[in-house]
């Protein structure tokens, strides 16, 4: 019995801007700072690998004062809307109805709901009265990777099953207004908001790459270098400027044993399906295979198109390299970091 990815699909939000329209508001944004400082945060912007990104909010009311009730019930109003049409997407691409979902598994952080996104999935898709949930609220970028590791489990102990896992990001709700912050800064110049839904299936009838085999990687004394820090006015950005060097330390032993225990080398990945945490996370982690002939170029062109969607972002990198067609006995090797600090990875096999 293998474990299979059958479908994945995205949704965005309805508002999106490029990043060169949103420097006029940046600008205004930054009237009160001094002058190197703008020079600093604009060339941030500029340089940021994000051409476009996509919000539940149009940017003045991104850029207007609000409370973190008012922007949390728009997260709640939005993220069960995008969660709906993407799962509705994924179950039309395996041809499935809701109701052959046995386990549902949601996963969000940048925003609070109780009951959480699984509970209005499954009264607006009617799906069935005992299936499992699992929302998994506070593993940041990695989670999307996460969902899908959970979903294995289940899928492992329960032949003939189906899974669900519903990502939906919304970093735009977590801006700060008062907060001149470079995490903040980065933040709003990388982050744009979205939903990606993926089946997985243990159904022999199914068809789709297998999950050959998956793990997680944590790093010691690290948990101070991402998250969110909950203050009065919503969900603060924690993002440490060392986050690339530390990933490149750890690198070897995030990805060489993952392998070796699978019997492989890098040389027998053929694709890198990379959550595109940001353009010098990104720079990083290319350079370091660099010599080896692997590239991260769908990564970087979801990043640019997109934006870090946290969760979501590399289930965006997932369904680009599902929707080419594959040749049998090709591999591919994923891979997110998140909060804690901790790194996920996911070995697949067309």
């Amino acid at each position: 019995m293998h474990t299979k990815i059958v479908s994945v699909a995205k949704q965005l939000p309805r508002y999106s801007r490029e990043t060169n329209d949103i420097i006029p508001y940046v600008k205004n944004w930054m009237s009160g700072q001094d002058s190197r400082f703008k020079r600093k945060v604009l060339k941030l912007f500029k340089g940021s690998g994000v051409k476009r990104r996509y919000s539940i909010m149009d940017v003045e009311e991104v850029f207007t004062k609000s409370s973190f009730e008012e922007k949390n019930n728009i997260y709640i109003h939005e993220a069960t809307k995008l969660a709906e049409q993407s799962l509705k997407k994924s179950l039309k691409k395996a041809n499935l109805l809701p109701s052959e979902i046995d386990y549902i598994i949601t996963v969000s952080c940048t925003g609070f709901m109780i009951p959480s996104l699984d509970a209005y999935l499954i009264n607006s898709l009617k799906m069935k009265q005992d299936i499992m949930r699992l929302p998994v609220t506070e593993m940041g970028c990695v989670a999307g990777v996460s969902g899908i590791i959970y979903g294995k489990k289940f899928l492992n102990a329960n032949p003939n099953k189906r899974v669900a896992v519903v990502s939906v990001e919304a970093p735009t709700a977590t801006f700060q207004l008062e907060n001149f912050s470079m995490e903040n800064i980065v933040s709003a110049a990388i982050f744009g908001d979205g939903a990606a839904s993926v089946i997985l299936s243990s159904h022999q009838a199914d068809k789709g790459p297998i999950i050959v085999d998956e793990g997680m990687y944590h790093f010691y004394d690290s948990v101070d270098i991402m998250g969110f820090k909950l203050v009065n006015t919503g969900l603060q950005m924690i993002l440490d400027k060392k986050v690339p060097e530390i990933i490149s330390n750890h690198f070897p032993l995030i990805i060489y044993p993952f392998l070796e225990k699978n019997k492989l080398k890098i040389e027998d990945i053929n694709h890198l399906i990379f959550h595109p945490g940001g353009k010098k996370i990104v720079q990083t982690i290319e350079d370091l295979f660099k010599s080896l002939d692997k590239n991260l170029d769908v990564t970087k062109e979801i990043l640019k198109l997109y934006g870090n969607i946290s969760s979501a972002t590399v289930l965006y990198v997932l369904e680009r390299f599902m929707n080419e067609q594959r040749q049998k006995q090709e591999r591919g090797l994923m891979l997110s970091f998140g909060p804690g600090f901790t790194a996920q990875r996911i070995l697949l096999q067309w």
